[in-house]
């Protein structure tokens, strides 16, 4: 009883905590998990079990003990294996009596004393710890509501961070299995939050908050919105995470950092930046990385002066990451002050041609895609490639303001999401080993919703077969890579093989069969695309490949590492338009021109679609989506500029598709072409592209 009342003066977790402790020790002790679980041995069989008799046990004696406070068991203990007589469990010996009631006796005292040990330990040590942290020693007089307040933020502040941790942990394929958890984590920082605004002053006072410790806070915040962000693709909590991450830098948390003499708070502060850049990358805030990356670089100098350490040259690369990744558009626009104009690639209201009243197509949507990189010599900034960066925002909408629409400023309830899923979920795969490739695209395939689509986008070098077979199969022509070689053989790796073995780190275009029972729409930028060329629809699905040229002009092949030709094409045709033709600048007003020019071949494209009497059947099906509509008009506009332009004259510099798209009625169309030429002639490049088709190539 003098412990419960103890207990009481101790905060309602801190109670828990300490129940739970107890439950945790008595569950763990051999004796009393024998009793729990029924035997020692935790393997056997409930149903291979031989219950003793009602009244008599054979070749063992039996005592009591008692394992818990008021509450008397009975444990069965093999003792005296030898003897062969029958004893009664009723009518025994007094020698037994005495002896059970004294191991009785023993058991109890010696729990009583462990409690009362372990409990003032306990307590002891959560008393020294709540001490240290407030930096007052016990003889200080600190009200009892101050210290229960400091008492509860150690307590959130401690869950906080067991499951930030536990996040990691978390599949990270699936939709449905880490949405609990996700809620749990934000409902204890959301309360976490709250309570460090609520009680500053105390926590000030008593704990000795400092402000690192708040922006710690807030960029974890952050960091659980931009991970929500990736596992529901919803654009809208970009801005949530924005929006911590700009507060921590307005609020200065930070600052104070550096006037501390530990290395491991300012390794936190980098990382902060690091992010930060990540998430304005993804918004198209390019004027606030320039600066975002003028700070890290200052900071990083700092850094490395003061601890001399040795991740200098992991740091300075971030750096060239960054510019390397801000400097990978070919193409700016400039306004009337010569200041360059940031342009969004998203999905926005009006940007894809609507359906015509009464045109059949399919209703399918896109539900999941795989954005694969594997490229060496591409630019990429925290395993985000350059062509997995375009292709991820061709696959949004341009994000809205979550607490605009929920009208909560400030809010962190992830519950709170829009009710229609407007993105595609989406898996980015940086240099995927093949066994993770086809781990997510299992995953996928399971869960992909009735009328779904599964769009598969690869973009990685090319994997050629080491010999001609006859025998034309789906693993003869190669695939695209998926990794390098790690194999190990009697720890030697694998450097060759038997020609007339297939590449095992390949995905080959056999490997993607299986998951042709549903709808497949596939995407292959590659050195070696054409194998795609050679699909089976085994299954009678919707399926389709858009696969990129094979070989490009010398003057395009020097501007690999900053991207894809066809890529850009898909992400932004204008864009990839103007750097076709060498141009690597322009003017607003006449990049809104052509922009509107383009809206009507995007019309024009998508009716020689729908209208075509000859055209494969899956386009139709697939055309119904947005977001599938988009790529193949860009894709069309895509074949029909390239198949113009001057430079581009081998057959293996235009892009294919399986099926094949209709050459006269769409891709060699002569509306299609005069289209091309007039906005060559808008850009006064018309010189770059022939007036017509020629018929030899």
């Amino acid at each position: 009883m003098l412990w419960a009342i103890v207990m009481l003066q101790y905060p309602v977790p801190l109670q828990l905590k300490f129940f739970c402790r107890w439950f945790h020790m008595f569950y763990k002790h051999p004796l009393i998990h024998s009793i729990i679980h029924d035997g020692f041995d935790d393997g056997e069989h409930p149903q291979t079990k031989i219950l003793p008799p009602l009244c008599f046990t054979v070749c063992m004696r039996f005592f009591s003990w008692k394992a818990v406070f008021g509450l008397r068991q009975t444990c069965l203990l093999f003792w005296c294996p030898n003897n062969k007589i029958l004893d009664s469990s009723v009518q025994r010996t007094l020698f037994q009596k005495s002896l059970s009631l004294s191991t009785l006796a023993l058991a109890n005292f010696s729990l009583a004393l462990m409690f009362l040990l372990e409990s003032r330990g306990f307590l002891l040590a959560h008393e020294s710890q709540t001490c240290a942290m407030t930096g007052l020693g016990a003889e200080d007089d600190i009200p009892l509501g101050e210290r229960k307040t400091v008492t509860d933020f150690c307590y959130l502040l401690d869950k906080s961070k067991q499951l930030f941790n536990g996040l990691r942990d978390l599949p990270q394929y699936g939709h449905k299995q880490w949405q609990s958890y996700f809620g749990r984590t934000f409902d204890v920082y959301t309360k976490l939050w709250k309570f460090q605004q609520q009680h500053r002053q105390v926590l000030d006072n008593r704990y000795g908050l400092k402000r690192w410790q708040i922006g710690e806070v807030a960029s974890k915040i952050g960091q659980l919105y931009y991970h929500y962000y990736l596992r529901t693709s919803e654009t809208s909590y970009l801005n949530e995470a924005f929006s911590f991450y700009s507060a921590i830098r307005q609020r200065s948390y930070y600052y104070q950092v550096n006037k501390e003499d530990r290395p491991e708070l300012v390794v936190k502060k980098l990382r902060y930046y690091a992010r930060y850049i990540v998430v304005c990358l993804l918004l198209n805030k390019n004027d606030l990385v320039t600066v975002l990356v003028k700070e890290l670089s200052e900071e990083i100098e700092d850094y490395t002066q003061r601890f001399n350490t040795e991740d200098q040259l992991e740091w300075n690369l971030v750096l060239q990451e960054v510019a390397a990744f801000v400097e990978a558009d070919p193409v700016i626009v400039l306004n009337d002050d010569n200041s360059v104009v940031v342009m969004s690639n998203r999905l926005q209201e009006g940007g894809v041609p609507q359906l015509e009243q009464g045109m059949v197509v399919g209703q399918l949507a896109l539900a999941d895609a795989l954005i694969v990189g594997n490229c060496n010599s591409q630019v990429k900034f925290s395993e985000l490639t350059i062509d997995m960066f375009r292709m991820l925002q061709a696959l949004e909408r341009e994000p809205v303001n979550l607490s605009a629409q929920t009208n909560k400023p400030g809010t962190l309830e992830p519950s709170e999401k829009p009710a229609k899923r407007e993105n595609p979920h989406k898996y980015l795969l940086y240099k995927p080993t093949f066994s993770q490739l086809y781990t997510f695209l299992s995953a996928s395939f399971k869960e992909l919703p009735a009328n779904s689509v599964l769009l598969v986008y690869l973009s990685a070098t090319g994997v050629f077969p080491t010999s001609r077979s006859d025998y034309e199969g789906p693993y003869e022509y190669g695939g695209v890579l998926t990794n390098t070689n790690r194999d190990v053989v009697n720890g030697e790796t694998v450097q060759k093989r038997n020609q007339a073995q297939k590449e095992m780190h390949c995905l080959h275009p056999g490997d993607l069969f299986p998951f042709t029972r549903k709808p497949l729409f596939v995407i292959v930028d590659s050195s070696n695309s054409t194998a795609y060329k050679n699909f089976s629809n085994l299954f009678g699905q919707p399926l389709v490949c858009l696969l990129s040229p094979t070989v490009y002009p010398k003057s395009m092949q020097d501007q690999s590492q900053r991207g894809s030709l066809f890529t850009l094409f898909l992400y932004n045709p204008l864009m990839a338009f103007l750097s076709v033709c060498g141009l690597s600048s322009m003017r607003q007003g006449l990049w809104e021109k052509a922009q509107e020019f383009l809206r009507k071949v995007n019309r024009d494209i998508g009716q020689m679609i729908t209208r075509s009497r000859v055209i494969d059947q899956a386009f139709l099906q697939f055309y119904g989506d947005e977001f599938l509509r988009l790529l193949m008009i860009r894709f069309v506009f895509c074949s029909a500029t390239l198949r113009l332009h001057k430079l581009f004259r081998e057959s293996q510099s235009f892009p294919e598709s399986y099926p094949q798209l209709p050459k006269q009625d769409i891709v060699e169309s002569t509306t299609l072409q005069k289209h091309v030429l007039d906005l060559a002639a808008m850009l006064d490049v018309q010189n770059l592209f022939c007036d017509g088709m020629m018929d030899n190539y």
